[in-house]
């Protein structure tokens, strides 16, 4: 089996007149990181994912190359993604636990029941709930975000994204994860009150107002290829040092290769597309805690780094 590798975008030369971001391999990403520039090979991991199928068996060789000590604060987001796609309500206990959140009225016992039933329908149906994000909407892995003042009720979403690395058209979920580059971790933050408009609620959901302010996707910090992800990971976020979220993907309703599928069915995918895959249980919705100025999230998935995003006020 190859060494395990990632693939990062560095900032280099702060605070001089020579700041860049150039693509890295990097190593032991869980113990001293380790990273080789590969800007010899593409001038940004973007440029590398129109390549994917090329460029993977080069990088393996290039392993024992990557010999410079990794200061994290260098870390961008791995990629600056093309499409970004989002999986909602995907993981059953997660619908279940906001489904009562919403019904206070009503016996939690009998709302678990009704969401329960619903998503067995929805498996049986085959159909995922996909909508759109914004490329515009992403930070870096250690940056901050700032919380916009039209609410205090902005909540955490950590999840598993796919990376496309090769383009995609109406594929079956045989072939969907032929099309997957690798994997990072995108926290998907929401405002939880501008879910629905209450103005119009015969329109329903408002994804755009509701998840895509500046800073709302940290992402990163590495893009692990395919080959290097366990089969179930561990999805979790600690708040403060308290653990919120810590669930592993088996609790999905759709995997990873029924959502590839289903998206392509619509849309083409294009190398550097990015597709959430929806979060587990543990939001700040159940927990009845949201975000405040000074909190401090501590995201993780097996395999794929830690991220850490500070909370700021405007």
């Amino acid at each position: 089996m190859a060494v395990p590798f990632a693939i990062a975008t560095l900032s280099t030369g702060r605070g001089t007149a020579e700041v860049r971001e150039l693509p890295a391999l990097v190593v032991d990403i869980d113990g001293t990181p380790r990273w080789r520039d590969l800007s010899d090979i593409a001038p940004s991991v973007h440029a590398l994912l129109q390549e994917w199928e090329v460029v993977l068996p080069r990088l393996r060789g290039l392993v024992e190359q990557a010999d410079t000590p990794l200061e994290p604060t260098s870390l961008r987001p791995p990629l600056n993604p093309g499409q970004i796609l989002q999986a909602g309500a995907n993981y059953r206990t997660h619908v279940i636990d906001l489904a009562v959140k919403h019904a206070p009225d009503r016996p939690a016992d009998e709302v678990r029941a009704e969401a329960a039933e619903m998503m067995d329908r929805r498996i049986a149906d085959g159909e995922p709930y996909i909508f759109i994000g914004l490329p515009s909407s992403v930070t870096g892995p250690y940056d901050d975000v700032v919380l916009p003042a039209y609410s205090d009720r902005h909540d955490w979403e950590l999840e598993l994204a796919v990376v496309i690395g090769r383009s995609a058209f109406q594929v079956s979920r045989d072939d969907a994860l032929d099309h997957v580059a690798g994997y990072t971790i995108a926290n998907d933050l929401t405002t939880r009150d501008l879910v629905f408009r209450r103005d119009m609620p015969e329109i329903g959901s408002d994804w755009f107002r509701a998840k895509n302010a500046p800073g709302f996707t940290p992402l990163g910090p590495y893009l692990v290829p395919a080959e290097f992800l366990s089969e179930h990971p561990q999805v979790r976020l600690d708040l403060n040092g308290e653990v919120m979220q810590d669930e592993s993907t088996k609790d999905m309703i759709f995997d990873v290769a029924t959502l590839v599928s289903a998206a392509s069915r619509t849309a083409v995918l294009r190398p550097g597309d990015l597709l959430l895959t929806g979060s587990p249980a543990g939001n700040g919705m159940a927990h009845g805690r949201f975000l405040r100025a000074g909190d401090v999230m501590t995201g993780s998935i097996t395999g794929l780094g830690v991220q850490r995003t500070r909370v700021v006020n405007p």
